[in-house]
């Protein structure tokens, strides 16, 4: 079994807004939270930090855990083509705040757009479950 950990930031405004990003990999594309995969010897907070910078643009200051999601994902659903067993996935959910920056657009990466959403509206988009159990960690569902 493969195992991929990821850190992943919920962050919402002062308006009641979060910041999504697209994600375009996989079978279907949707807006997630913005963060992505641990590199080797990484720590989450940096890789938080790391990610939300390549996929949005903006600078943030990590607070606090929110959770972490354990979910096994079986071989025959996993997006790599030549995946042949499981992928256990680890998903660390912090709470994060702007800190600078300015919204931009990933290039050439797993994300093809970032944007803000009501909190209100976001029942009503595609996106990947995630952003749901991420917005219970925080209680706000």
């Amino acid at each position: 079994m493969d195992t991929r950990v990821a850190a992943y930031a919920v962050i919402i405004d002062a308006d009641d807004r979060i910041l999504l990003a697209h994600w375009n990999e996989g079978r279907r594309a949707a807006w997630t939270l913005p963060g992505g995969g641990l590199e080797a010897g990484e720590d989450p907070e940096h890789a938080t930090r790391r990610e939300v910078r390549e996929e949005t643009g903006y600078r943030v200051s990590v607070g606090d855990l929110l959770g972490i999601h354990s979910r096994v994902i079986p071989a025959g659903r996993r997006l790599a083509p030549d995946a042949t067993g499981p992928l256990h996935a680890l998903r660390i959910v912090y709470r994060a705040r702007i800190t600078g920056g300015r919204l931009r657009n990933e290039t050439n990466g797993s994300t093809d757009r970032a944007d803000w959403f009501p909190l209100s509206g976001v029942s009503a988009l595609q996106r990947v479950k995630l952003v749901d159990i991420a917005l219970k960690m925080a209680r706000r569902d």
